[in-house]
């Protein structure tokens, strides 16, 4: 899922400063007889301060959202009002996603994942379930130690699929995560509070459309839920029933879980079947990066040699779009070429590192790539 961030300490600062005001009130002087002195005009052409942010009350926000998530999918308000009434804000929440994985640069990044006890426990996994994964990747054309590496990545094989109550997340993240107080930020903020408040919305919805008791799910500290980690809109959109029992369930079942997944990546990502995710890109001296970067595949290869860029490996087909990811390694940046299979992992995490992670668990799991794994015990997964 998309992660975004702020510190803590804006949260802190503010508190800092009114404790101060206090302190600063209390020990006060007795008031002076002389004459105020005027307050200092402006300079003429000096720019006026930017008008501060303002939150709006969570009184008045919370009613609107329980008015709206009523009407949009028919839930008795009061009914909203009442689970809203058991969610807690936490600072954890706040905490976790102010430092999500995804911002370390990749030569730190990697070893989170890439360790040899977690490549060990996704062949032991994938030897486990095969025929389940089998069928799905039969289904969907997604490579089964493709589905295992994301379970690997989100959950450590279903060892921790998140602590946090995923009302308490979503419910933090939509109406209690810092603000910056920058004008510049508000559109940004804006936009990720209307995200979490969608999200909470569709959690309610998805416990009227499975029967779930959502004031007991658990999950990551952005509200993802289940082995796969999905989101709430995620597990509603494309979630299904891969056993044939009438049921989605992402938490016990993991036929489910394995279809679903391959079911996000061919309907959100556009999972190509029997496609590459990435090869090793050499460049060029006077190689030109694409700037911006951008993680959607839409050069030719064509392109991508007159800027400098060749593949070390072959491609097949030969001509087919890419782009260029360039990664901080321990020695140095290191180029790929991320193709339409990169692209869908992206789209699971918006993340180049995490579809890199993906990736190269899952060739180290499938016995290929790069025999290079962290020695140290794996980091904590995303949930």
């Amino acid at each position: 899922m998309t992660r975004r961030h702020y510190t803590r300490s804006a949260v802190i600062s503010a508190l800092l400063f009114a404790l101060a005001g206090c302190a600063t009130q209390a020990s006060a002087p007795a008031p002076q007889t002389s004459t105020p002195t005027a307050p200092a005009k402006p300079v003429p052409g000096t720019p006026a301060l930017p008008e501060p942010v303002v939150r709006q009350p969570l009184e008045i926000a919370r009613a609107a959202f329980v008015r709206d998530t009523a009407a949009q999918y028919g839930i008795d308000p009061a009914y909203i009002e009442s689970v809203l009434a058991k969610a807690e804000i936490r600072d954890s929440i706040i905490a976790a996603m102010s430092k999500p994985a995804e911002a370390k640069p990749w030569r730190d990044y990697r070893p989170i994942f890439i360790t040899q006890s977690r490549v060990d426990g996704g062949r032991a996994f994938l030897a486990e379930h095969r025929d389940e994964l089998a069928r799905a990747e039969a289904k969907y054309g997604v490579p089964a130690q493709v589905i295992v590496s994301i379970i690997g990545v989100e959950t450590n094989y279903g060892r921790n699929t998140g602590s946090y109550p995923v009302l308490d997340a979503l419910y933090t993240l939509a109406f209690a995560y810092p603000r910056s107080g920058d004008p510049a930020k508000l559109d940004r903020e804006n936009r990720r509070e209307a995200f979490f408040r969608g999200e909470l919305g569709q959690l309610f919805a998805l416990g009227k459309e499975t029967g779930l008791d959502i004031t007991t799910l658990k999950g990551s500290y952005a509200g993802a839920m289940g082995w796969g980690q999905f989101m709430p809109s995620s597990y509603r959109e494309f979630a299904v029933d891969g056993n044939g029992d009438g049921k989605r369930d992402l938490f016990n079942d993991l036929d489910d879980v394995f279809a679903s997944i391959a079911n996000y990546f061919v309907q959100k990502g556009g999972w190509v079947r029997g496609g590459p995710v990435t090869v090793r890109a050499n460049a060029a001296a006077n190689a030109q990066p694409i700037d911006p970067e951008t993680l959607d595949p839409s050069f030719t290869m064509d392109d991508l040699a007159t800027r400098g860029f060749r593949p070390l490996e072959p491609v097949a087909p030969p001509q087919q779009n890419a782009t260029v990811v360039m990664l901080d390694g321990t020695a140095g940046p290191e180029y790929w070429f991320g193709f339409r299979n990169f692209y869908a992992i992206t789209r699971y995490n918006i993340s180049k590192h995490y579809a890199m992670a993906v990736y190269q668990l899952s060739e180290a799991i499938a016995g290929r790539g790069e025999a290079q794994v962290a020695a140290t015990p794996d980091g904590q997964p995303s949930a």
